[in-house]
């Protein structure tokens, strides 16, 4: 970004960095800092009748719309969202009414451009209330396409969106590409009880070794069904509630684990309790990474969600314990 007065200039190609850092916060590296200054930034050789277009300071995002803009003279509106994307912080409110009048107000829009409208993303709008923006700046609002790449088309027909523009998908590629940040984050919760699985394997030894080390990559496993195979499978399940379609898969595995794989006893609650409820909890996560689900459906399915998981995760640990306590006492 190089700056120009109170305006920076932005590219449309991306740098070695841009790619980089792309691939890194897919990863999960620097999730949160990757953001952007916000303010009033330029594409080409804008002038006060070039359109405007708002969008959050998450890095990537910015990213991924100046590369659809090659040939467009243009001015972006950043909001400070806190390095979090359009969709995700208009949940959260930081994409919303209060920040878009204070950038408006603060660079002083009205006297960078002739005209009074803006061009907002189709998935900022839940945190959007138009006739504010446009009673407390004269600035009325316009909803681009669900997608940076319809943009170009978008303006070129007058700023109007045909129904494809306005379908936003979950398609395959979309799914892969928010699986490799949720397997990171699940691998960090996890690592705790891969700790405790690897001590017991030095402790007990012998003939124990082998069964607590199958028990680690039984963990494993549910964490892959609920970050993986959920949501590439996720349009031949049957069910809405991300968290019951991660139950069901969940549940699958261990019916495959019990049928094929032998274990002790005290093994079994665990298995039957604690992995589907690892293998749902983690699926219901991407909850926030399609717009399958509201806000509001997002926050009825944690609250119907959190105390049964909780029981089950609580019960077949217990149990356990339980089995495995009465097994040294016999």
């Amino acid at each position: 970004l190089a700056a120009t007065g109170r305006v920076r200039t932005l590219t449309t190609s991306w740098t070695w960095r841009d790619r980089l850092g792309a691939w890194g916060v897919r990863w999960g590296f620097r999730r949160m800092a990757y953001r952007v200054q916000p303010g009033l930034y330029r594409i080409g050789e804008p002038d006060t009748n070039a359109p405007v277009l708002v969008t959050a300071n998450y890095k990537l995002t910015l990213d991924m719309l100046r590369r659809e803009l090659d040939g467009h003279d243009l001015w972006i509106l950043v909001l400070n969202t806190h390095g979090v994307n359009v969709w995700c912080a208009a949940g959260k409110g930081t994409f919303g009414t209060d920040e878009l009048i204070k950038r408006i107000q603060k660079h002083r829009l009205e006297q960078v451009v002739n005209h009074r409208q803006l061009i907002l993303p189709q998935l900022g709008a839940p945190g959007i209330a138009a006739h504010e923006i446009r009673q407390a700046t004269g600035f009325a609002v316009v909803y681009g396409p669900g997608r940076a790449i319809d943009i170009p088309a978008f303006l070129d027909n007058g700023m109007k969106a045909d129904e494809t523009m306005r379908t936003v998908t979950f398609a395959l590629r979309e799914r892969l590409s928010v699986i490799p940040v949720e397997l990171v984050y699940a691998m960090k919760f996890a690592l705790l009880p891969m700790v405790a699985i690897a001590i017991g394997a030095v402790f007990f030894g012998g003939s124990h070794t082998a069964l607590i080390l199958r028990a680690l990559l039984e963990v494993l496993g549910a964490i892959l069904i609920g970050t993986v195979a959920v949501p590439v499978l996720l349009p031949v399940l049957p069910f809405r509630s991300f968290t019951l379609n991660g139950l069901l898969a969940g549940l699958i595995h261990v019916g495959l684990l019990i049928s094929l794989v032998p274990a002790p006893m005290a093994w079994q609650p665990v298995r039957l309790l604690v992995l589907p409820v690892i293998s749902a909890w983690l699926a219901l996560n991407f909850t926030g990474a399609t717009t399958f689900t509201s806000l509001s459906g997002v926050e009825r399915e944690l609250r119907r969600s959190v105390i049964p998981l909780g029981i089950s995760l609580i019960a077949g640990i217990l149990a356990g314990l339980g089995l495995l306590l009465k097994g040294w006492l016999s």
